[in-house]
């Protein structure tokens, strides 16, 4: 059954939308890089999809992130990062990139709370105004006052020396990332121009050194040319995203849960085209043009190059596994039959079940996301020991 077609406010708000996005193709002499467009498009103040205000997560907006489903995955991933915590003691931060509907945010603190691991402050780094209102009004409601003291939102990084743990879900696959393509082994970026109708068409261009030089490298660690015609997307910018994110972070620890594939998946021969995709009311398009900012735009992320990224950032590599390894390693059993031994009834020890299938089969979130750490002054490789898939990067 298709999704029902945006209605006329919708339709309005992407028409002034694609008019800032055509006034840049113009100011740009004829075209901008993709990654600008995917900028746009997600993040233009008042207009792209993640600053506006439409319901983004759950069943009523475009996607469903493992923290909607309910407690388990936010309880889970807290006993993943409690041992750093207490290892850091009464000073230490949390630190969330990208808070969502702050459905995270509210259980992984009540779990901490519950297991006397919570730290002196949470923190969320939340570029949009729209989603910061939203997390604010859900913890204010959800958490004691006293609790909700703790909590506050970043304009950017913490720049000044800090100690705890940094967390991201599903932030990486929506940095605007670059496209490139082959041809007569020439490297080229995806641009993004304007057709004849006024619509968005992309072409090619010669790339420049860096994304160049990026390309090659993902070449040299595949161990041959990636073929003429492919395309895929690549972000040359990750290692300077993941040192600003960190910003201060002395002794602590990163994880990262996102969908994706170590480099030589990510870069198979059968995925010409690359990952990049839309998300509109739960259905996938290919159609990343398609009425920009009332549809997210991602791409997968690749789980070596974020490996990469980590270690000549200066922390040590903690482990990578998938979502269900790291959710199973880390308590799900409990948490599960705890929730269940509280369920007023059937139906809601059922949906309990479903919830921790969702989250750990292979065919559903369990194997497409996946998870991985870095350590700086403490031990955090523990909480990957239940499927460690660090050999395949």
């Amino acid at each position: 059954m298709p999704s029902s077609p945006p209605d006329a406010d919708a339709l309005a708000h992407s028409a002034h939308l694609q008019a800032l996005i055509r006034e840049q193709i113009a100011a740009a002499g004829g075209a901008i890089p993709f990654s600008r467009f995917m900028e746009l498009a997600l993040y233009a103040p008042g207009l792209g999809y993640y600053s506006a205000g439409a319901t983004k997560f759950g069943r009523a907006g475009d996607f469903v992130t493992a923290p909607e489903l309910g407690s388990l995955f936010a309880q889970c991933v807290a006993e993943a990062v409690a041992p750093v915590l207490r290892q850091i003691g009464e000073s230490a931060t949390f630190l969330e990139i990208g808070g969502g509907s702050g459905a995270f945010a509210e259980h992984a603190i009540k779990q901490l709370m519950a297991i006397d691991a919570m730290p002196a402050r949470y923190a969320i780094l939340e570029p949009s105004a729209d989603l910061r209102e939203r997390q604010r009004e859900r913890l204010q409601r959800k958490l004691t006052p006293l609790v909700f003291a703790c909590v506050e939102w970043l304009d950017g990084p913490l720049q000044a020396p800090w100690n705890g743990v940094l967390f991201a879900n599903e932030v990486i696959d929506a940095l605007p990332t670059p496209r490139f393509s082959l041809r007569d082994g020439e490297v080229f970026e995806e641009h993004v121009a304007l057709a004849g109708d006024g619509g968005f068409v992309r072409i090619d261009r010669p790339a420049d050194p860096m994304l160049s030089a990026a390309v090659r490298h993902v070449e040299r660690e595949l161990g041959a040319p990636l073929p003429d015609g492919y395309r895929s997307e690549l972000l040359p910018q990750l290692p300077y995203w993941l040192q600003a994110v960190a910003g201060g972070l002395e002794a602590g620890a990163m994880l990262f849960v996102d969908y994706g594939h170590p480099r030589r998946e990510y870069y198979a021969r059968e995925r010409g085209d690359g990952t990049l995709r839309a998300f509109h009311r739960h259905r996938v398009s290919n159609d990343v043009f398609a009425h920009p900012g009332l549809q997210d735009i991602t791409a997968s992320v690749d789980f070596t190059a974020l490996a990469e990224a980590g270690t000549g950032a200066g922390f040590d590599f903690a482990g990578y596994c998938s979502q269900a390894s790291l959710l199973i390693g880390n308590g799900l059993a409990q948490h599960l039959a705890a929730q269940e031994s509280r369920a007023p009834d059937e139906a809601a020890r059922y949906a309990l079940r479903q919830q921790a299938k969702q989250l750990t089969l292979p065919g559903a979130m369990g194997e497409r996301f996946q998870a991985m750490g870095f350590a700086r002054g403490v031990e955090f490789g523990a909480a990957f020991l239940a499927g460690d898939l660090s050999f395949r990067l």
